[in-house]
């Protein structure tokens, strides 16, 4: 009942449209971008309850207080402690590789602001516990969430960085000043 409402609310009042073309295994990253607005959240979760999926996501530490940590980590919030130099990469790869199913969102650019230097976590957690990347698109200008390309990790992460990058040339954020894939 909850996933027939969250389709409805996603795809007929809201309008959006979704272009999936990837099989998703039991283990992945889930790459999402442009990220430039809060509302990049709201479309993630209805999406995630429209399509009946789990995924976890990485989020900063601020927003885990009172009710709302409470809330966010019951839908799979993880918190993420910026100022602390964690081995947050290795201990969530490791427990990628332990786990029969993981899936964890994260935001490359790892802000809502401009950022042409891309967080690469995201990167060194799939390539450590060998499973791949969805790349998923937002695009505000034609609402469509798509997923139509995949990666592994070769360990070139230069070359795999620009191939990530390459896949969003296309896509416009909510707010599409705060958006590059940088040179």
């Amino acid at each position: 009942m909850l996933q027939f409402f969250f389709r409805y609310l996603l795809y007929k009042r809201g309008g959006w449209t979704k272009k999936v073309t990837i099989e998703h295994p039991k283990k992945y990253i889930l790459c999402l971008a442009p990220h430039t607005s809060n509302f990049d959240f709201i479309i993630g979760q209805m999406y995630m309850r429209a399509e009946g999926l789990h995924i976890n996501f990485l989020m900063k530490k601020e927003w885990f207080w009172g009710p709302l940590g409470i809330f966010f980590k019951k839908i799979g919030g993880i918190p993420v402690f910026r100022s602390k130099h964690t081995k947050m990469t290795d201990q969530l790869a490791h427990i990628a590789q332990q786990a029969d199913c993981f899936r964890l969102c994260i935001t490359p650019e790892g802000t809502r602001s401009l950022n042409p230097d891309w967080k690469k976590g995201f990167y060194y957690i799939a390539l450590n516990a060998k499973i791949p990347i969805l790349l998923y698109g937002l695009d505000y200008d034609r609402k469509l969430i798509e997923c139509t390309k995949c990666i592994w990790p070769s360990g070139d992460i230069d070359k795999d960085m620009q191939e990530i990058k390459n896949y969003y040339k296309n896509f416009k954020g909510k707010y599409p000043e705060k958006f590059t894939i940088g040179n």
